[in-house]
């Protein structure tokens, strides 16, 4: 019960940053992808099955603040959080480079995947190709950073170890 209301703490969290304080970042071409962020964290902490769920969940929010297709988003960050919770098994979760490379192949991929549907279709790829590499550029060490000062003030890791059975019991 208390990883539930943490998922769904984190989901509100997230969207409350998305629409309010992120947004004035957005407007200037700085958008940093918190819904990519959010999932691949969660994914790396809790395995396949609670990152794919999250994903899910986190998509369809996203999808309903934002008032167009159920789906856009749901399916897209489901997807990252399977294979980011798929891989974590294998990785070296607390490394910084790590979590750079997987910021910024989760927000390539959302990116391109809503960027799409945004500008209709891949016939405007010069706009879409831009903000897709920015995006990707900003957050991947934005998260980073914002991880390592997460692990810095908690004073532990922020990932169990890879050798821990992942998939945490209600």
């Amino acid at each position: 019960m208390k990883l539930l209301g943490s998922l769904l703490l984190f989901i509100a969290v997230t969207m409350l940053l998305r629409s309010t304080a992120l947004t004035s970042l957005a407007a200037r071409g700085l958008l940093i992808d918190v819904l990519a962020f959010a999932t691949v964290v969660w994914a790396l902490r809790y395995g396949e099955v609670w990152g794919t769920g999250f994903g899910f969940a986190l998509g369809l929010a996203a999808d309903l603040d934002a008032a167009h297709w159920l789906g856009r988003h749901a399916l897209v960050l489901s997807l990252i959080g399977f294979l980011i919770g798929r891989s974590s098994r294998s990785l070296v979760r607390e490394s910084a480079r790590t979590h750079v490379v997987l910021f910024c192949l989760a927000t390539l991929a959302h990116q391109l995947w809503v960027g799409a549907f945004d500008y209709g279709g891949f016939t405007a790829w010069q706009p879409l190709l831009s903000r897709v590499l920015v995006s990707a550029a900003v957050t991947g060490p934005a998260g980073a950073l914002l991880l390592f000062m997460i692990r810095r003030v908690s004073g532990q890791p922020l990932f169990r170890n890879a050798a821990v059975k992942s998939g945490p019991s209600l």
